[in-house]
C-alpha cells in the first residue's frame, strides 16, 4: 500500500480467523471482542477473514462472536496452512478492501503469517501485544507490549502506513459473550493463486500429543514450579491436576528437566493463560512466569517461602512444602469423591 495515502482512505477493523477441526481458535474469538471495542471508538465495522477448505460454515459463527462482515476464501488449495498461499490470499483482499487495523493471534501460525502479510502490504507489525487502545486525539491504534522482564511497557504506533497490524498473545483479551441473535454479511471471495504460490505441499499432518483443550483455553490450570523438588513432587502435582479436571502447566524448570513438553510452559517465553482457577505448586511468582498467568480468575498458591512473590497477588496462599500439602489435598479430594 502506498505510504502517501492518508488514513481517511481506510476503513474497517479486520481479524484473521485461525481455525482447527472446523472450529475457530479461541484467540480469534478473543480478538473479535477486542475488535468490537476498538471499532466502537472509531465508529467503524469489524470484519473477520477466514481462509481454508470448507470454511464457509464458520462464517455465521463468527458473526455471533462479533463480526459485522465475514470475508470467506474457501478453496481446496487452501485446506492446509502454507505461508505463501495464505499470504497471497489475504494480502490481495487487503489491497482491495483496505482495512485500517488488522489483528492476528500470536500463535505459531499467526507469528509466521502476520509479518509476511505486513511486508507484502508495506506496513509495520507490532508483535506479541498485551493491550490495545485508540489514541483519542489521533485515532491511531496504540499497541502495548512488555519489555525488560515486564518492568517496562512500550506503547507502539503506526501513524502513517496502513493497515496497522498487530499480533496479540492468546489469553490476554477477555472472551466476550456469544450472541446468537447477531446479524451480519457473508462475502465469498475468489482465490486467485499462481503456480509460484503453491510450491510447498503438505504431505502429512501429525496431531499434537497433548490431550484435552489447549492450555490457554483451559478453565482450570495447575502449574508446577521449582518448588516441587523433583520428579516425585511433579507427579503429585500432575495427580492433583487430574483430580481437579485441570490442565497441567509449568514454569521453565519442569520443562527443562523433560518432565513436561514445551507447549505446557506458562510465562513470557511460553503461553498466556486466563483460567477461572489457577493453582501454583512450588511456583515463586517471578515475572518470567507470572506474566503468563496474572489475569487468572482465582489464584491459589502453595510455597514454602512466606515471602514468595506469588503471595502478593494470590487469592489464597498455603505456606508449606508441595510434597506435604499436595498429598493432603489429593487425599481430601479423593475422600470427597467417595
Amino acid at each position: 500500500m502506498d505510504s502517501s495515502n492518508t488514513t481517511t482512505r481506510y476503513g474497517d477493523i479486520w481479524v484473521y480467523t485461525e481455525h482447527r477441526d472446523g472450529k475457530p481458535a479461541r484467540v480469534s474469538l478473543e480478538l473479535l471482542g477486542a475488535g468490537r471495542t476498538l471499532a466502537g471508538r472509531l465508529g467503524v465495522s469489524v470484519s473477520a477473514i477466514v481462509v481454508g477448505d470448507k470454511v464457509s460454515e464458520l462464517a455465521e459463527e463468527l458473526i455471533f462472536w462479533g463480526a459485522d462482515t465475514v470475508i470467506v476464501a474457501d478453496d481446496p488449495r487452501a485446506g492446509d496452512y502454507r505461508t505463501e498461499v495464505y499470504t497471497r490470499i489475504i494480502a490481495d483482499q487487503a489491497f482491495q478492501r483496505r482495512p485500517d487495523i488488522f489483528l492476528v493471534g500470536a500463535t505459531p501460525i499467526g507469528r509466521d503469517l502476520a509479518p509476511r502479510i505486513a511486508a507484502r502490504l508495506n506496513t509495520g507489525c507490532t508483535a506479541d501485544c498485551t493491550d490495545l487502545h485508540i489514541d483519542e486525539e489521533t485515532g491511531v491504534l496504540v499497541a502495548a507490549k512488555p519489555y525488560f522482564g515486564r518492568n517496562l511497557m512500550a506503547d507502539i504506533v503506526c501513524p502513517v502506513q496502513r493497515p496497522q497490524m498487530v499480533t496479540v498473545r492468546p489469553g490476554v483479551m477477555e472472551l466476550q459473550d456469544r450472541e446468537s441473535s447477531r446479524k451480519g454479511e457473508i462475502i465469498p471471495v475468489d482465490v486467485n493463486l499462481r503456480e509460484e504460490d503453491t510450491r510447498v505441499a503438505v504431505l502429512e499432518t501429525i496431531p499434537s500429543s497433548s490431550e484435552g483443550v489447549p492450555l490457554e483455553e483451559a478453565e482450570k490450570v495447575v502449574a508446577a514450579g521449582m518448588g516441587v523438588g523433583g520428579l516425585k513432587g511433579f507427579e503429585l502435582v500432575q495427580e492433583l491436576a487430574g483430580l481437579l479436571g485441570a490442565r497441567l502447566g509449568a514454569t521453565s524448570l519442569p520443562v527443562d528437566e523433560g518432565w513436561i513438553s514445551e507447549d505446557c510452559k506458562i510465562g513470557q517465553t511460553g503461553k498466556t493463560i486466563r483460567p477461572k482457577l489457577y493453582v501454583g505448586c512450588g511456583v515463586s511468582g517471578a515475572i518470567q512466569h507470572s506474566a503468563g498467568m496474572i489475569n487468572s480468575g482465582l489464584i491459589v498458591a502453595v510455597n514454602t517461602d512466606p515471602k514468595a512473590e506469588i503471595f502478593q497477588f494470590a487469592d489464597y496462599g498455603i505456606i508449606g512444602d508441595v510434597n506435604t500439602i499436595v498429598p493432603a489435598l489429593i487425599k481430601r479430594l479423593k475422600a470427597e469423591r467417595e
